[in-house]
């Protein structure tokens, strides 16, 4: 929808007319060789049926369809990827070093409202010719998707811009995250400790912990980015504008009793 070489009207105002930070319109995805972003997007797909296989069981899935890689190939991707089997062993999530980590304070805890506890998670979104990460924050009673962000690094700064356009929704109680260093960073826990909201950390092998989050991934990527196989970062944007809101005010949840996150959110 931009037009660099128009004569009248900038860059920079095509952007405001259509709502795109312009950032975002010179934001390049993140790059790797054809045959690694088409072994990416198989384990991708593969990952979100079996969350539970590492890089050794999704290597000989791969070889046993036809492709010839080894294990330290699939290893380097599904971390480019920040994927980990889900299940209970050792270092599933390694935090950075001298980064403070926070004990998990969900243990036992029923949630009966909005706004008890919120979390967190990164993503990897495939696009042609390259991928992105996607972050979102959730409202656990509800699933209400509170804000998301995209970035081509794993960096922690679009994790904090997402965490602090959720905050002008509201605060929650406790925010969990786990253990990754985006979320151990003192610049993200300054945020929620400013706002006097309590600090959980999932602990290794607490692979339910963010089930929600995990559910919403599955729900983003089987009925909106697999379906459209996004060709720009701008269309990827432009998508996820159109299906976060549909997630929250019009998808019906099973579990919500077949009302919408945000009928749950703010208790029509």
């Amino acid at each position: 929808m931009i037009e660099p070489a128009h004569a009248q009207i900038s860059i920079r105002r095509q952007c405001e007319l259509i709502g795109l930070n312009r950032s975002s319109y010179y934001m390049q995805p993140a790059g790797e060789s054809s045959f690694n972003l088409m072994l990416m997007a198989l384990i991708d797909e593969q990952y979100m049926k079996t969350p539970f296989y590492g890089y050794l069981k999704m290597t000989a899935w791969l070889r046993r369809q036809n492709h010839l890689v080894n294990k330290k190939r699939v290893a380097r991707l599904m971390r480019l990827m920040g994927l980990t089997a889900v299940f209970p062993g050792r270092k599933t999530t390694i935090p950075a070093k001298n980064h403070k980590i926070y004990p998990y304070l969900l243990r036992g805890v029923k949630i009966i409202r909005p706004n008890q506890v919120w979390s967190t998670d990164i993503t990897y979104i495939r696009i042609t010719g390259g991928f992105m990460y996607l972050v979102a924050v959730i409202d656990w009673y509800s699933r209400y998707i509170l804000s998301w962000g995209l970035s081509n690094t794993l960096d922690s700064t679009f994790c904090q811009d997402a965490l602090k356009r959720a905050l002008e929704r509201g605060t929650p109680d406790i925010f969990n995250t786990d253990q990754g260093s985006q979320f151990t960073a003192r610049a993200f826990t300054d945020i929620l400790m400013a706002a006097d909201i309590r600090i959980s950390m999932d602990g290794r092998g607490a692979y339910f912990d963010n089930i929600f989050i995990e559910r919403f991934w599955w729900s983003v990527k089987y009925e909106d980015i697999y379906l459209k196989d996004y060709v720009s970062v701008p269309t990827l944007i432009d998508g996820l504008n159109h299906y976060v809101p549909f997630y929250n005010e019009e998808r019906l949840h099973q579990s919500l009793g077949y009302c919408t996150p945000e009928e749950v959110y703010f208790g029509y």
